[in-house]
């Protein structure tokens, strides 16, 4: 069953009781006034929110009404606090299906609706394939960034890329890894491709792109995606039970997602991190993130010694 075969009213009962989740963290919303952070995308100057939503591993779910209920919430939120980039996949399972019965249910404005998605697989013919079924999953005419995901089969991808994006079934073309060991092979494309965007993982635990990749994305002016904010997790993980220290409140902060984000984007060469989650009230907590102050050099230093003493 999906959303569109449930009555108005129990559609409603599903909603009731995650809508109250957001009053129950009132300091993790956006200050009323505030404008978002935003960063341009180096290739054309526009501007997106510092703060995406990941699909991965969240929206590859079953069918149950009140799962996808609760991801809808989570998308109303994201798009309520002035979320823009989406970023899905077909590696991840049903996501872009679930991510387009739910873009086909929320009320939201089709032009702040940045829609990113990859394309895994081998082969030119199978690529345009894939490439062409995630716009009917996804419902959108065309996607504004496409990306090669995980390096796979990326020169033959990117020969489709540009010919798309000359005739304008794209905006901007991407490449990604979330893999150190990948490393290499991406400072190549970056170096000799004409890619708008790239994406890899960075976070506070894992800081291994500072050394070349991020540096070569603001000297290329790529704009940079930046996953694995939380590094699955593994960053709560290590500060629970630990107050969030007093200081944090020097650059607007209010929870540790908060700090763990704005330190991913308060790099200057980072354009936008893509968190995933299916909770509303995690999703109000990440939106936070990219509103009030960043955390200047020095203030990023001490937050990377904080995590690195626990």
């Amino acid at each position: 069953m999906n959303l569109s075969d449930l009555s108005r009213r129990r559609f409603l009962n599903l909603l009731g009781g995650l809508g109250t989740a957001l009053l129950l963290h009132p300091s993790r919303l956006p200050a009323i006034g505030k404008a978002a952070i935003t960063r341009p995308i180096p290739a054309s100057g526009e501007r997106l929110p510092v703060i995406g939503m990941g699909t991965s591993r969240t929206h590859d779910v079953g069918p149950e009404p009140e799962v996808r209920a609760r991801l809808l919430k989570v998308l109303q939120v994201f798009f309520d606090e002035g979320g823009r980039l989406i970023d899905t996949s077909p590696m991840y399972g049903n996501a872009e299906a679930v991510l387009g019965e739910l873009l086909r249910t929320v009320p939201y404005d089709r032009q702040q609706l940045f829609a990113a998605t990859k394309v895994w697989t081998w082969g030119k013919q199978e690529g345009i394939e894939q490439m062409r079924k995630s716009m009917n999953l996804v419902g959108v005419e065309r996607f504004d960034l496409i990306q090669i995901h995980n390096l796979r089969d990326w020169q033959i991808h990117l020969e489709t890329l540009q010919e798309w994006k000359a005739a304008g079934k794209v905006r901007y073309l991407g490449i990604t890894t979330s893999h150190g060991r990948n490393h290499d092979e991406l400072e190549l494309a970056m170096e000799t491709a004409p890619f708008d965007f790239v994406q890899f993982s960075y976070n506070i635990g894992y800081r291994a792109a500072e050394q070349r990749l991020l540096p070569l994305a603001r000297e290329r002016g790529i704009a940079v995606l930046a996953n694995r904010p939380f590094q699955r997790g593994d960053l709560f993980r290590m500060v629970r039970g630990k107050p969030l220290p007093e200081w944090a409140a020097d650059f607007d902060c209010a929870s540790w997602a908060q700090f763990f984000l704005k330190f991913v984007v308060s790099h200057p060469a980072v354009t936008c991190a893509i968190p995933a989650t299916s909770k509303a009230e995690h999703m109000a907590d990440n939106m936070g993130a990219g509103f009030g102050r960043l955390p200047d050099s020095a203030l990023r230093q001490r937050m990377v010694r904080t995590i690195e003493t626990l």
